[in-house]
């Protein structure tokens, strides 16, 4: 008897999570994976959520288990995995029943298997999901993209299930095929350069100041209830205070400093490449992780290279005050990146995207939630047409209190051999959107000179030639 609301595929961490999250908020949910042992040891362990859970041993007992027309949130490894699930289940489905990719997949594919189901009957959802292991489970941040109407058959199970935001859901429908999934991505992206951002100034105190791990851990707590409060800042304190059950060493001392990826950061990147949109803070975030990795190579240039000398600390909380500053700069530019890209995208793929809108549904839930985002909320609201957020009266008020401060802090880390990509990627980023007049003018000259490309003049309309010729070598 169909008797679910809905349906999860995998049951791993995020997708067992999600699957409890839906039964805590009164709903049937039907479930199913691979193994079928898996499948036993979640209801098992479902406890007084058991009777609203349906499990299923095969796949057709599993769509025959939820109520038409069936949704079906498949959580399983991005990729060819999730096309494996979507042939399964078109065999099964009917006209009108949903398949929802709610795994980190890659917008472009997400478009790939909308056009590859279009004209058989049966809908898909791209769902970006935020908040990890402990959002899946209380309430994450959801973005989703689709068919307006397929939203609306899930929407009261999705905005049940999600994070809230003073009483707000954290979840919202944002535009057609990829947006979802997009809009996650970019969401990575910024969370990579927020979390080197964070890394960088922690590097600072930690070489240069010479803080142990707890008392870094103290200056963040307390960042933690000024502007910069937010979830990554919450757990950065949380992290650094904590003690290796093995050694009694700081837990932090003890990890190897090679940072992992799966690739959304990378895919931000590339995107706004293609788009033309500079999302340096986030490119240099990308950068640093791959270059964490290369451990064996950075113990080599160390031995042969060594570093430079310290110099002098010079008044340390004044240091201090200076990097939580230097961040909230940082952080304004990452966001400004960010949303700039998500605008190119929504204009290049017909998405209109509601940007007031996703600033309100990343406000919890999601790894990057902060007080910031209320911020930028507002800011959207106030100007939806907005083309950076460093050109908002609000924002640009931030950047002009913290400039001296971001300015002394990348300063003093090139002097001390100090690595900052992201915050060094953020001064640039700035001077050269406040310049009006660049340098890119003898770039043209340049192009022109080897490749007759032409340029603009600045006294008058039409395109030009330089006097020097064709002058290719």
């Amino acid at each position: 008897m169909a008797t679910a609301e809905i349906g999860v595929i995998g049951l791993a961490v995020m997708g067992a999570n999600l699957a409890l999250n839906i039964a805590d908020n009164g709903y049937k949910v039907a479930v199913f994976n691979r193994t079928t042992e898996r499948t036993r040891e979640f209801l098992a362990s479902a406890g007084e959520l058991a009777d609203r859970v349906v499990p299923c041993e095969t796949m057709e007992d599993f769509v025959a288990a939820i109520r038409p027309p069936r949704p079906v949130i498949i959580m399983v490894k991005a990729g060819d995995p999730v096309d494996q699930q979507i042939a399964m289940l078109r065999k099964l489905m009917d006209r009108d029943d949903i398949i929802i990719d709610a795994g980190n997949a890659n917008f472009r594919d997400t478009m790939r298997r909308f056009k590859e189901l279009d004209g058989t009957g049966l809908t898909f959802i791209g769902m970006g999901v935020s908040g990890g292991e402990e959002g899946a489970r209380h309430g994450p941040s959801i973005m989703v993209g689709g068919k307006e109407a397929s939203w609306k058959r899930v929407e009261p199970v999705l905005t049940a299930i999600s994070a809230k935001f003073k009483g707000e859901a954290c979840a919202a429908w944002l535009g057609e095929n990829g947006a979802g999934h997009f809009v996650k991505t970019i969401h990575n992206g910024i969370e990579y350069a927020d979390m080197q951002m964070i890394a960088e100034v922690y590097g600072v105190m930690r070489d240069h100041l010479g803080m142990a791990a707890s008392e870094i851990g103290d200056v963040f707590d307390r960042w933690n209830k000024g502007p910069l409060d937010s979830f990554l800042i919450e757990i950065s304190a949380t992290v650094l205070r904590a003690a290796d059950p093995e050694t009694g060493k700081p837990m932090v001392d003890m990890i190897l400093d090679a940072a992992g990826q799966k690739g959304t950061g990378r895919w931000s990147v590339i995107e706004s490449q293609m788009m033309g949109v500079p999302a340096t803070a986030i490119e240099a975030a990308v950068a640093a992780r791959s270059l964490s990795a290369m451990t064996g190579e950075r113990a080599e240039a160390e031995k042969l290279l060594g570093l430079p000398g310290p110099g002098k600390a010079g008044d340390k909380q004044a240091v201090i005050d200076d990097l939580e500053q230097a961040l909230l700069a940082g952080k304004v530019a990452a966001y400004a990146q960010g949303f700039a890209v998500m605008a190119a995208a929504s204009t290049e793929f017909g998405w209109d995207l509601p940007m007031p809108v996703i600033a309100k549904i990343w406000r919890a839930g999601c790894i990057i939630r902060s007080r910031f985002l209320d911020e930028i909320a507002g800011a959207f609201s106030k100007d939806p047409n907005v083309s950076n957020l460093a050109l908002t009266s609000a924002f640009s008020k931030v950047l002009l209190e913290t400039d001296g401060a971001l300015r002394r802090v990348v300063a003093g880390a090139v002097t001390n051999g100090l690595p900052m990509p992201a915050l060094a990627s953020s001064v640039s980023y700035f001077d050269t959107l406040r310049r009006a007049r660049g340098t890119a003018n003898l770039i043209q000259a340049q192009r022109d000179f080897f490749g007759a490309h032409g340029f603009k003049r600045m006294d008058k309309a039409g395109d030009f030639h330089g006097p020097w010729g064709s002058g290719a070598v």
